[in-house]
């Protein structure tokens, strides 16, 4: 009877780790399969069955640290906005601070602008750098 609890154990935790998909119960699945065979080869009290289980799914979530933790890292995903930085954009109107004016136009299309030294006034038709994507504004440079 016990060898079947286990079994469904294993059965109900593989269901649940297909329906979440965030390893979330797969180390309990692959503790409930190691009870299972020391139930079958050996005499064991429940306690002694729970030990096994909690022990083994111990093993094995240490055992996968060292995958989870580089699959953590590997999710760095640029964002359209960080592939800007860097680029040459053009003013089509004169960037100041004062007026609240700016305008440039990066890979044909229109972005608000403001000027990395807010004192600075930048001039149309001048060539800048993005320095920086603060929402719907670039944080721009003169070109040097």
């Amino acid at each position: 009877m016990e060898i079947l609890f286990w079994a469904l154990a294993v059965i109900a935790f593989v269901i649940a780790e297909v329906l979440t998909i965030q390893l979330v119960s797969i180390w309990f699945a692959a503790g409930a399969f190691v009870t299972l065979f020391a139930t079958y080869f050996f005499e064991l009290s429940w306690i002694q069955q729970l030990g096994v289980f909690i022990v083994a799914s111990a093993v094995f979530l240490v055992m996968s640290l060292p995958l989870i933790r580089k699959r953590k890292k590997n999710r760095a995903v640029a964002t359209n906005a960080d592939l800007d930085v860097g680029r040459h954009a053009t003013v089509i109107e004169e960037i100041n601070c004062d007026k609240g004016t700016g305008r440039v136009t990066l890979s044909g299309v229109n972005w608000s602008a403001v000027p990395e030294n807010e004192n600075e006034v930048i001039s149309e038709g001048t060539v800048v750098i993005v320095k920086k994507v603060m929402g719907a504004k670039l944080l721009v440079a003169p070109e040097k």
